[in-house]
């Protein structure tokens, strides 16, 4: 299949629908040659096209070329590692992340996700889930109805569900896909205080995983959409609970 039809397939409308079949061009990243071959492998049979890169560098000059649908980036790179690589990306587009990292580095885990990261894998890691992930994070960053209408509005914050943007005292928010579905599920939800299981179990859609996921994200939320991120009005946490949005009607 072409990049072209990839592309035509996933965004065709039908009867007001967008028709997501959650396929795309993912750029692999990893120096590990029998790594990259296994997840290419994996993700061309759930449909992707893949690109495959051995180190930062060429990761970034492939993105400028060519940007993809999606990136799966080892955190562990020779040169510029993984999470300089992230910035970037993150510093230029809001396409869809998903990490690499070594069992047990949560401090890089953690500061891969607040550099913007959409989601992560664990090595050793099972390539299906990994594909799996991949084809979760691409389904939420574009099924859209195409004649959705809905707004949500929070004094100068305002949503567009259909669109998937969001302003604040009308400047657009910069929110990668996982932010921009947190937000929504919290205004939807507004005075009820949620702990990060559920959050997880309900956003992200993860039965289980590691909560400072979600921890990582409230905290860029609030960067964002808070006039004082440290004293959060919007998204307050419920103590020995978890969070809770107390956003105006």
């Amino acid at each position: 299949m072409s990049v072209g039809a990839v592309g035509d397939r996933a965004r065709r409308p039908t009867g007001g629908v967008l028709v997501e079949e959650a396929v795309g061009r993912v750029l692999v990243v990893d120096d590990d040659v029998t790594v990259r071959d296994v997840v290419r492998r994996y993700l061309e049979l759930a449909g992707h096209e893949v690109e495959l890169v051995g180190d930062g560098e060429g990761a970034l000059r492939r993105f400028a070329e060519r940007e993809p649908d999606l990136v799966v980036l080892d955190l562990m790179l020779p040169g510029i590692d993984g999470l300089e690589v992230c910035r970037r990306l993150r510093s230029r587009s809001a396409v869809p992340v998903v990490m690499l990292t070594a069992r047990g580095e949560e401090e890089d885990r953690i500061a891969g996700l607040s550099l913007g990261a959409d989601d992560y894998v664990t090595k050793p890691f099972s390539p299906r889930e990994l594909a799996l992930r991949v084809t979760s994070v691409l389904r939420r960053s574009r099924v859209v109805p195409v004649r959705s209408s809905s707004v949500l509005v929070d004094g100068g914050l305002r949503i567009d569900v259909g669109a998937r943007s969001a302003w604040l005292d009308g400047r657009e928010l910069a929110l990668t896909t996982r932010e921009f579905d947190l937000l929504v599920f919290f205004v939807n939800n507004r005075g009820v205080a949620f702990d990060r299981a559920e959050l997880l179990s309900r956003v992200w859609g993860w039965e289980f995983g590691d909560q400072s996921t979600v921890t990582v994200h409230v905290r860029r939320l609030r960067e964002k959409v808070e006039a004082d991120p440290a004293r959060p009005e919007r998204i307050v946490t419920v103590w020995g609970v978890g969070y809770r949005y107390g956003g105006g009607a």
